[in-house]
Order: structure tokens, then sequence, then C-alpha cells
């Protein structure tokens, strides 16, 4: 193929020479990439030798929308001597309408996120599982996917927030010394076991619920599709590290209650994609933040402060993303506050019959802040403890302020939230 002013034929300024190259071995891929260099209306001139290609180009033309024109006289052929021009060199004009699988076909947007235009605001069905900004032929199947309405699950931090993820990856084998685990007292290692049993569980939770939205989001969100991928990884990398300590020196996981069982059934119950984001990352994993930087500073073991120094890290991005979301959505929609709320106290009244946080584990969390089951070490480990707690309350009353609660309303829903803190 060759590209050139030609004085004698202005409109053919671009020439494919498909030498002995058929159309059933890819000749069209040449005249294609001609074509690509005029605008409509413009003519390529095209030069072939294998048996019967003028008819070729010719079928192709047609299914494709370009026209077919005889050569002047005066054409050149390409790279010959030969004289029979109107048997080797055809013209073919640039149609103006798409044809083949380009006629009809839907636009889904533009794959760059700061073009303003690129995110749609409503998802199509018949858009499935195409790359944003991709042209989707007509008579494509439509999918059903529930999640398609951008002002109900969109964040513009998600891109940021996944690259901030990707980055922030660790393993468990390269990342943690579990060599630096030295034995503890029978009484507080059990508990450490006790409260890495019960953060398994939360974890699961954790891990299930993003999963669920995940396969009802439509594609086309695909910023948020891979923040909510990363973070249902992250989940089962907590799991599977959290399983390890608790087998670091020979245990079996301990006590799960009904209780705490209930409480979390109630965060996969929830239909919502906003509420639960509310109710799961925000609140619950807010607080989770405050258990895991609590274990940061009061365990008795260098290995469980790297657990809980890595997977708190994780865990502060995962609030991040529902706060983002939530911010967004009550941007538009601020009576959604109003829902927010009433899932809240739905909540604490399915609870209000059950036992809320595991004994074993408040007991656990005292243990590990005293180091030493003594009378004075148990008293500064109650303390400690019950700082805790004040500190997750804080922690949940501010980011209501953030979303637009009041401070009384906020205060009332902060202290409503689950005993058993997810």
């Amino acid at each position: 193929m060759e590209q050139h002013a030609n004085n004698d034929t202005p409109n053919a300024r671009v020439r494919a020479d498909l030498e002995h190259l058929g159309f059933d071995a890819g000749a069209h891929l040449l005249v294609k990439l001609a074509l690509g260099q005029v605008e409509v209306g413009q003519c390529i001139a095209v030069r072939g030798q294998a048996p019967g290609w003028q008819a070729q180009l010719a079928s192709w033309c047609r299914a494709q929308g370009h026209a077919v024109l005889p050569a002047p006289d005066h054409e050149p052929a390409t790279g010959t001597a030969s004289t029979n021009h109107a048997n080797d060199t055809v013209l073919v004009r640039k149609g103006s309408a798409q044809a083949g699988r380009w006629r009809g076909a839907a636009h889904t947007g533009h794959s760059d996120p700061r073009d303003e235009h690129a995110v749609a605001a409503q998802a199509l069905p018949a858009w499935g599982l195409a790359a944003r900004g991709a042209a989707v032929e007509a008579g494509s199947p439509a999918f059903d996917f529930r999640l398609a309405d951008k002002a109900q699950l969109w964040t513009d931090s998600a891109a940021d927030l996944y690259a901030q993820a990707v980055a922030a990856q660790w393993s468990a084998d390269r990342d943690i010394d579990w060599d630096d685990a030295p034995a503890l007292p029978d009484a507080i290692e059990d508990a450490i076991v006790q409260i890495m049993t019960y953060m398994v569980e939360n974890e699961n939770a954790a891990l299930i619920v993003p999963a669920r939205f995940l396969g009802q989001l439509h594609p086309h969100y695909r910023e948020l599709q891979a923040a909510l991928a990363i973070q249902v990884a992250d989940e089962a990398r907590h799991i599977d590290v959290f399983t390890r300590r608790i087998r670091r020196h020979g245990r079996e996981p301990a006590l799960s209650t009904a209780g705490g069982q209930a409480s979390l059934k109630s965060l996969l119950d929830e239909p919502d994609f906003s509420v639960a984001g509310f109710l799961l990352s925000v609140l619950g994993e807010g607080t989770f933040v405050n258990l895991l930087q609590f274990l940061q500073t009061e365990a008795p073991d260098p290995l469980t402060r790297q657990i809980a120094r890595l997977a708190a890290r994780d865990e502060a991005r995962h609030v991040a993303l529902g706060m983002s979301h939530l911010l967004y959505r009550l941007e538009r929609e601020p009576d959604f506050r109003h829902r927010l709320a009433r899932a809240v106290e739905q909540r604490h009244d399915a609870l209000a019959g059950t036992a809320g946080l595991n004994e074993e584990v408040f007991d656990a969390l005292i243990l590990v802040a005293a180091g030493d089951p003594n009378p004075a070490a148990i008293a500064r480990g109650a303390a400690r403890v019950q700082q805790l707690m004040r500190d997750m309350a804080a922690g949940r009353y501010a980011k209501l302020i953030r979303l637009g609660f009041g401070r009384d309303e906020a205060g009332q829903l902060a202290a409503l939230h689950t005993r058993n803190f997810m």
C-alpha cells in the first residue's frame, strides 16, 4: 500500500497494491487500511493480480458500503510496467455510511475516564460485556445487570482507589515474618486465637457482600468493578492470614456465636448496594479499622502486630471506597440519608434479641491488652478496651457527620450500631 500525491489522479492519492493476494487470504485488510487514510467520498486506487480479485473486491465493497469505479485509462499500475491498466487497477470510493458489522452498532461511551462523557448515566443491557468505548454490533444479546444506574453506584474515586490498592498489595509469605512469633502464656495465645476466629467470620462477610454485588454490576462501570474485585482479593488474603495466625502454635479456631452470625447475616441480606456499603464498609469496616489499630498497638507479639498493621491499611481503603460512593449518591439524592438511618434502626431492632458481641471476644481483647493474666495488667487491659469502644463510637460519629447527618442524629445512629462491631 502506498500513499502519495498524484496530479494525474487527484481522487486517488492513496493506492493499495494487492499483488497476488486474494480476498480469501486477507486482501481486504489492505483495502481497509487504505480507505482509512481518506475521507468519505474520496477514492483510492486498488491494483491486484490474483485471479478473480476484482469480483471479490466488488462483493466486499457492496457489503461494506463502498463503491467500485473503473480506473481512468491514465491510472498508473503500481510496481509494474503493465499497459493493461483497466484489468489490474480500479477505484474504490469510500462510502458515507458504516456497513456490515458496524451498521447500527451501539456506541458505549469512551474508554478514558477523564472524559466527562465517558461513563454513561445508564448502562444499556445491549452493551453486555463490551469494553467501554466499543461499538457493539446490532443483534448482540442483552445482559441483565441489576446495577446499571450510575447515580446509584458510582464514585469518581474508584480508579484512584484501585490504583492505590494495586500499589499496596502485600504477600502473606513475603511481607510477614512468621518466625517472629514467640511463645505466649496459654491464656494470651488462646485470646489471640479467639480474636482471630472472630475476625475470620467478619472477613467472610466482608468478602461475600462486595462479591455478590460485583456479579450484578454492569461492566461499563469498570473502575468500580476493579475496585470491588481487589477488595474481595484483600479480604481473601486477610482470611488466609488470620487463619494462619490461629494455627501458628498448633491451635484450632475458637468460638463463633449465634449473635455474631446473626449480625453478619443481616449484612448479607441487605439488597441495596448503597445501604449494604454503608452498613458494611462505612460503619462495620470503619469500626474494624479501630480494632486492627488496637491490635497493632496492644498485641503482645510481633507477628500479630504485623498482621494487624497490613490488614488495617487495606480496610482503610475499603472504608474510603464506601464513603466516596455514599458522598457521590447523597450529593445527588440528599433524601437517601433517611434510607440509611432507617437501615441502622431496622438492623438494631432485628438484632435486639441477640447477645451482640461474643463475650469471649471482649474478654480476649482485655487479655491481649493486658499481656499477662494478673490483676494489675487486667485492669490496664480493661481500661484500654473501654477506650477502644469510645474510639469506635467516635469514628462512626465522625463518618456520619461527614455524610451530612446532624449531630444529634449522628450520635444516636452511632450508638445504635451493632455491638458485634461489624
